[in-house]
């Protein structure tokens, strides 16, 4: 019996330019509310003037092996499917936010008209008909590639044979599918949101 597709998302932080416009497309594409996120870019000013420098990490849902969310939502809302990609039922959320709560990675939110939560799900409704997630697509840099982990033919599979890869957060035991290269253990550590410019003084 031959295994199904497994997606996973590769983020090439050595090209990735900080534009936003992933941020942008996923706002688009889903409608999300002012000051909520499905996906953002992280910015971390590091260095002393006048030598200083910015470093960029996209956040995403990782969409775990391991989705601790989906073990704990008491309505079982969150669910993983064959393909891997973790979605939330719309018409079982209760919006009790045990899995925005258990989450490593806060890559969650609770949307404030519907009162149900939603996340990340790499446009599944594209990406399970041939497309690709639209932060993808519209990444004028080619920093992301999305693709089937199953298929070592494929684009993600070979970038990921050929590079030192690395995930946030790995100890959480979650296993997750975002793979980075060039991650910056200093950056995932600062604490900011999409919308800030944090400054770090090395």
């Amino acid at each position: 019996m031959a295994k199904g597709k497994r997606f996973g998302f590769l983020v090439d932080l050595r090209r990735c330019i900080g534009c936003q416009s992933c941020s942008i497309a996923c706002k688009q594409e889903w409608n999300v509310p002012v000051g909520r996120y499905r996906s953002w870019v992280k910015q971390v000013a590091k260095g002393a003037f006048p030598n200083t420098r910015k470093s960029f990490l996209p956040i995403l849902c990782n969409n775990c092996e391991k989705p601790i969310c989906v073990t704990v939502c008491p309505v079982l809302a969150s669910y993983q499917k064959s393909n891997g990609i973790v979605e939330v039922d719309p018409h079982k959320c209760i919006g009790c936010r045990y899995c925005m709560a258990s989450c490593p990675y806060g890559v969650r939110y609770l949307h404030p008209d519907l009162g149900i939560v939603q996340k990340c799900n790499w446009c599944s409704h594209r990406t399970e008909n041939g497309l690709e997630p639209a932060c993808v697509a519209a990444c004028p840099a080619s920093a992301r590639i999305f693709g089937d982990l199953n298929d070592p033919a494929s684009k993600i599979s070979l970038k990921i044979a050929q590079n030192a890869v690395q995930p946030i957060k790995p100890e959480m035991g979650t296993a997750p599918r975002v793979f980075y290269i060039g991650l910056d253990d200093i950056t995932v550590e600062v604490k900011a949101q999409g919308h800030e410019l944090m400054h770090l003084s090395e």
